[in-house]
C-alpha cells in the first residue's frame, strides 16, 4: 500500500524518529566513531551520474532480473539488520512478508529477532541467511540444519566483523538486549507509546535464531559476555573451505572490499559476493562500499555475481549502483525507517517506493533493463 504522505525516504526518516526511542533511532541511524564512512557510502554514491539517451527507441522497462536461478521483480533486496525487533516490534516478519509478496529477496540475520524457523514458515523458505560465525562449529553445524529444514537456498557469510564497531552513541544509550532501563531511557520509553505498546504487545525483543543455545536467566552484562563470547569465529580460509564443503546451496560472502578477498572467495567455490562496508557501522577509516566495488567490477565482473549494500537509500541511488557494475543492490535502514514510520505497511510502502523510482530513472535514460543502466554511467 502506496502512503502520498511519505513519498520520499526522507519523510519516512522523520516519522521514524517521532516515533522510535532515542537509543533505538540512534541504533539504526548511527554508525561507528565519527560516522566518516556512514555518510561517505551515500554521498559517493550520489557522485555518480547517468547519461539519458532520448532518442533512442524507448522499450518499456522491464526490472526482473535473474539471480542464482531465481527470477526476481525487481534488482534489490533487503539486507540484513541485527537488533530489528528492538528498533520496531515484529519488523523482521513484517518485512519477509513483505519481500514474498513483492519477490524480492529478504537476508535474515543470525542476531535478528526473528528466528529462522519463523521466517521460513513466514517465506515458505524463499529467505536468505547471513551468518555471523560462531567459534564453536557445532552450533554453525545445527544452524546449518535448521536452516536446511526451514527451506532456506542461501547463505550469506559475514566476513567484516572480526571485532565489534565502536559505536559512541549505543554506548552511551547503554544498548543492550532487552535495553537498559536507565531514568533516560525509560523516559524515552514512556514518550513513545506506540512503540512501548507495540513492544508490550509482540513481547520483548530477543534473538530468536541463538534461543536455544544461550543459557537461561542472563543479566544483560552476561548477555553482552555471553554474544561476544559466541561470535568470536573469525572467517578464515580453512572456515570458508569448511562451509563450502557443508553448505548445499548457494553460498554468499559479504563485507568484501577489496579483489584479493574476491580472488580467494572464487578459489573456495562462494558464488558471490556483497561489496559492503556494514553501513559504515565498522570500519570508519575505511572506502565507501561504492568506491570498494569499482575495482571489483574492473577485474571479477562475469567470474562471481558481484551484489552491493551500504549508503544505498532510494531508486535513484539503486540505479547509480547498477550502473557502476553491481548485479544487484540491498538496502538495510531504508525498510527499517519505513516499518518504524509506518509499522505493519511500512515493508510494502517501502518496495513500492523503490520500484517507482528506479522505474522512473529508467523510463527517463531510456533504459529498457537494470543490467544495461551501465551503458548510461557517465565515465569522468
Amino acid at each position: 500500500m502506496y502512503n502520498v504522505k511519505y513519498p520520499g525516504i526522507d519523510d519516512l526518516i522523520r516519522k521514524a524518529k517521532k516515533r522510535m526511542p532515542k537509543f533505538a533511532f540512534e541504533y539504526l541511524d548511527g554508525g561507528c566513531n565519527e560516522d566518516v564512512n556512514l555518510f561517505k557510502n551515500t554521498a559517493d554514491i550520489r557522485e555518480i551520474e547517468l547519461i539519458p539517451y532520448y532518442l533512442r527507441e524507448y522499450k518499456v522497462p522491464e526490472m526482473k532480473t535473474e539471480l542464482f536461478g531465481h527470477t526476481y521483480d525487481a534488482p534489490f533486496g533487503i539486507s540484513p539488520v541485527g537488533l530489528q525487533g528492538l528498533m520496531w516490534p515484529n519488523s523482521p516478519q513484517i518485512l519477509a512478508k513483505a519481500a514474498v509478496e513483492h519477490n524480492i529477496p529478504f537476508i535474515l540475520s543470525t542476531v535478528s529477532t526473528a528466528s529462522i524457523e519463523d521466517i521460513g514458515q513466514i517465506t515458505d523458505g524463499k529467505f536468505w541467511f547471513q551468518l555471523y560465525h560462531p567459534a564453536k562449529d557445532e552450533l554453525r553445524d545445527d544452524m546449518f540444519l535448521r536452516l536446511e529444514d526451514a527451506g532456506c537456498k542461501t547463505l550469506v557469510v559475514l566476513s567484516d566483523v572480526p571485532s565489534f564497531g565502536y559505536r559512541p552513541r549505543d554506548i552511551r544509550n547503554g544498548l543492550a538486549m532487552p535495553p537498559q532501563m536507565t531514568l533516560k531511557n525509560i523516559l524515552e520509553i514512556c514518550t513513545h507509546p506506540v512503540w512501548a505498546l507495540s513492544t508490550l504487545y509482540y513481547g520483548t525483543p530477543n534473538f530468536a535464531t541463538m534461543k536455544k543455545y544461550m543459557p537461561k536467566g542472563l543479566d544483560m552484562k552476561q548477555l553482552g559476555q555471553y554474544m561476544n563470547k559466541t561470535f568470536s569465529g573469525r572467517i578464515t580460509p580453512e572456515r570458508l573451505q569448511t562451509i563450502r564443503d557443508r553448505w548445499k546451496g548457494n553460498l554468499v560472502m559479504k563485507g568484501v572490499a577489496s579483489t584479493e578477498d574476491v580472488e580467494k572467495a572464487i578459489k573456495y567455490g562462494i558464488d558471490g559476493v556483497i561489496v559492503s562496508n556494514h553501513g559504515g557501522r565498522q570500519l570508519d577509516a575505511g572506502q565507501s562500499a561504492i568506491k570498494s566495488l569499482e575495482p571489483i567490477v574492473e577485474e571479477f565482473k562475469g567470474k562471481i555475481k558481484i551484489m552491493m549494500d551500504s549508503g544505498v537509500r532510494t531508486g535513484p541511488d539503486i540505479a547509480r549502483t547498477l550502473a557502476s557494475g553491481a548485479e544487484f543492490a540491498f538496502l538495510g535502514r531504508t525498510f527499517m525507517y519505513s516499518v518504524a514510520a509506518l509499522g505493519a505497511e511500512g515493508g510494502d510502502h517501502a518496495i513500492t517506493i523503490l520500484k517507482m523510482q528506479l522505474q522512473q530513472v529508467l523510463d527517463q535514460v531510456c533504459c529498457a533493463k537494470p543490467e544495461s543502466l551501465n551503458e548510461h554511467l557517465f565515465k569522468k
